[in-house]
C-alpha cells in the first residue's frame, strides 16, 4: 500500500482539548507526527474546520496551543494537519518520533 503521509506517525494516548469556534471539547490523541495527528472523539468537526489543539507536549512545562485544520473525518474520530508550529513544539514532537533506546 502506498503511504501518502510525508511524516511518519507514532502511536500515543494523550488527553487533549480541541478548541473549535470558541468551544472546548475533550478528546484523545492516538497518533502524532510533525504533520498532524489522529484524534479519537465523540464529536466530529466539519472537514476543513480550523481547530486549536491544546496539550502538554513532552519536555514542556506548559500546555501548547497547536493550530490545525481538519483533513478527514470518520465516525469516532478525525485527522488534522498542523499549521505553523513553533521551534519548541516542533522539537517536542520530534522527540516523540525518535526510536527509544
Amino acid at each position: 500500500m502506498y503511504e501518502k503521509r510525508e511524516h511518519p506517525r507514532t502511536p500515543i494516548d494523550a488527553d487533549i482539548t480541541c478548541e473549535i469556534d470558541g468551544e472546548n471539547y475533550t478528546a484523545l490523541a492516538k497518533d502524532i507526527s510533525l504533520g498532524g495527528m489522529f484524534i479519537e472523539a465523540d464529536f466530529v468537526p466539519a472537514f476543513g474546520a480550523k481547530i486549536q489543539i491544546i496539550c502538554r507536549l513532552p519536555g514542556m512545562q506548559n500546555d501548547s496551543s497547536l493550530p490545525a485544520v481538519v483533513r478527514w473525518v470518520k465516525p469516532g474520530g478525525f485527522g488534522i494537519q498542523f499549521g505553523l508550529l513553533g521551534a519548541r513544539e516542533t522539537h517536542a514532537i520530534t522527540s516523540l518520533l525518535r526510536p527509544k533506546s
